[in-house]
């Protein structure tokens, strides 16, 4: 698919989901709803999932996929990068990447964005995986970032069950 074909399908993904979101006010359901989405209308992924702190842990939550680490060890992995950073990691090959923990030994590409609670400090990230290296690009980045830009601004503007 061409760059331009990828961006409107994000397009239409964050259309979609805002009508989705809008049926209940419940984070829980609002993660599996985004997880499922997106697992099945993009292609070449092969986990997408969200991963909140809890405690001081990075603890995982709704999720498409292979079973996931539960756990993530404290600042270690792209997970934990995208916390520290506070930015989005896209990783082309993540056995490059230092540190990276491999709940799924077949994972090559990453995407990690940070999710804000309404003060702007990240309490979570939406995680998604590839077996492919170098499955996503810029295009995939905004279009994600624009998917936790919608969950933020849902879960930062109106009462919403954690």
């Amino acid at each position: 698919m061409n760059k331009e074909g990828k961006r409107k399908r994000y397009e239409r993904i964050v259309e979609q989901l805002q009508e989705l979101l809008a049926k209940c006010d419940d984070r829980t359901a609002h993660c599996a709803t985004t997880a499922a989405l997106l697992h099945h209308k993009v292609t070449g992924v092969s986990w997408t999932g969200f991963y909140f702190l809890k405690g001081g842990d990075l603890v995982v939550d709704a999720y498409q996929g292979p079973v996931a680490c539960q756990v993530l060890e404290k600042h270690v992995g792209v997970c934990w990068a995208a916390i520290d950073a506070d930015a989005t990691q896209l990783v082309d090959d993540v056995h490059a990447f230092a540190g990276h923990i491999a709940c799924d030994a077949r994972s090559r590409s990453e995407v990690v964005v940070p999710i804000h609670d309404a003060a702007g400090t990240p309490i979570g990230v939406l995680d998604i995986d590839s077996h492919r290296e170098k499955n996503f690009d810029a295009v995939d980045r905004a279009g994600y970032e624009n998917v936790v830009k919608l969950l933020e601004e849902t879960w930062n503007t109106r009462p919403v069950k954690t």
